[in-house]
């Protein structure tokens, strides 16, 4: 069946569904889900399989967030090129198996045996990738002093100086962690200006398990097509999703109940709900329409973003299993600098490759599509790739941004985060997504049945 044709049997569906209604267009439920990313999809499963009412607002027409996948209109073939592989947990092989998605271990490919190292115009550049694994067991060595913040922002008190230490002061202090350098900067895409982020934020991102997955493998797909997940959650959810819609005012958010005005193609909908989950980014320009008070606006406020943008591009004129990365001749760890590409890989589908995209912050999608094009046209022209009729173009492309929320060092040893996890059940409202853990989804599945259902269960 055709997306088209889904979004029908889903109206149709919404039309008829059998909600608990006080009068024309309200929905009642237990617990209201706002955004339909990893975070707000699992919680929703997961309530309903435990006997919750739900209903989950997601602005897109489809659910995934951050998981993008292409599927080949000729051959079928898919594509991931969002969200790629996931951890090695039980807890997820759990969650797919509800699904009835089929999963696999899989070792990382790490692509050509002889990549190009290229820097920004897109010359090629004398580099030797070192050996990281001396320096990644240094660095395991470093983690395993925080173990809980595997677990979420559970910091000691007070909090040590190293994870307040930019990366890069970090490194120069243990230099026996600098040939992982670069590899732990392939694996953190999306952290923006990498070696001045507070080291802590590396931890998050580049952590213990996945050190571990490195080795023994991730969990992957069967199919190669994570949408498959969301695709089967869609399923199960049924009329429960709302989708395309958004929220627009909050009529009440207290102790006693949640009243929200939902915008969407079929109306304005009233919903009303024990409890409020919100799983989208809490940037403040995000959570205009939640009648923040002073607390909740002033920690929502201080949110920092990197950005990252991935793509599908077709006619480049690259030859079959072409694999790049970006690196900058003399720069520390030989780091490119941001903006700009991060590595290039051929896909399954022939004359498709996938590009990375970073920024230390949020940039309009025209200019990075404009710098991805611009960029295989250096390659061409330096004879890495053929000339070829007609333009190379984006068959996908997703910005991700607000991606990598952060704060300043300052504030983060200033209690950000003891406040921020202060917020659960605060006016009757819950949080999870990156912000709350890390730029994960595997992760966000465990701080969200950790630390969030068992509340929303009460």
């Amino acid at each position: 069946m055709s997306l088209s044709a889904l979004k029908v049997v889903f109206a149709l569906c919404f039309l008829h569904a059998p909600f608990t209604q006080s009068h024309k267009n309200t929905i009642t439920r237990d617990v209201a889900i706002i955004g339909g990313g990893s975070a707000g999809t699992f919680a929703a499963v997961r309530l309903r399989d435990e006997g919750k009412s739900v209903v989950l607002v997601e602005k897109e027409s489809i659910l995934g967030g951050h998981t993008n996948t292409y599927k080949d209109p000729e051959t079928w073939v898919t594509v991931d090129y969002g969200v790629e592989i996931f951890h090695n947990q039980q807890l997820v092989k759990d969650y797919f198996n509800r699904l009835n998605v089929s999963w696999t271990i899989e070792v990382p490919n790490f692509g050509s045996s002889s990549p190009h190292y290229l820097n920004s115009s897109a010359n090629s550049i004398i580099y030797e990738s070192p050996d990281p694994r001396e320096g990644l067991l240094a660095y395991a060595e470093q983690l395993a002093k925080y173990p809980s913040i595997e677990r979420g922002f559970f910091l000691p008190d007070p909090i040590p100086e190293d994870l307040l230490l930019p990366f890069g002061q970090f490194l120069a202090k243990y230099p026996g962690i600098g040939n992982a350098a670069y590899t732990i900067f392939q694996y953190g895409q999306g952290l923006g200006d990498f070696l001045n982020q507070p080291t802590l934020y590396v931890f998050k991102n580049f952590g213990l398990d996945i050190i571990q997955d490195i080795s023994t493998g991730f969990l992957v797909t069967t199919s190669s097509d994570n949408y498959e997940i969301y695709d089967h959650a869609t399923k199960v959810l049924g009329p429960d999703v709302l989708f395309n819609g958004q929220v627009v005012s909050t009529q009440r958010r207290d102790d006693q109940a949640i009243e929200l005005d939902i915008e969407t193609p079929f109306g304005t909908q009233v919903v009303v709900a024990k409890k409020l989950l919100i799983a989208i980014p809490q940037k403040l320009d995000n959570m205009n329409h939640f009648a923040l008070d002073t607390r909740e606006a002033n920690l929502f406020g201080k949110f920092e973003n990197t950005g990252y943008y991935t793509s599908l591009v077709k006619n480049t004129g690259l030859p079959t299993n072409f694999t790049s990365y970006s690196v900058s001749s003399g720069a520390p760890y030989n780091l490119p600098t941001l903006p700009g590409i991060y590595s290039i890989f051929a896909t399954a589908i022939e004359d498709v490759f996938d590009i990375k995209y970073g920024s230390p912050h949020s940039v309009p999608d025209d200019f990075v599509q404009n710098e991805i094009l611009s960029y295989i046209k250096k390659l061409q022209a330096n004879g890495y790739a053929e000339k070829v009729s007609g333009e190379p173009e984006f068959v996908a492309y997703k910005s991700h941004a607000p991606f990598e929320l952060t704060v300043s060092r300052d504030r983060i040893a200033k209690g950000f985060y003891n406040d921020l996890y202060s917020l659960q059940g605060h006016r009757n409202t819950w949080y999870t997504g990156a912000a709350f853990h890390t730029q994960d989804s595997s992760m966000i599945w465990n701080y969200t049945e950790s630390y969030v259902l068992p509340e929303l269960l009460k």
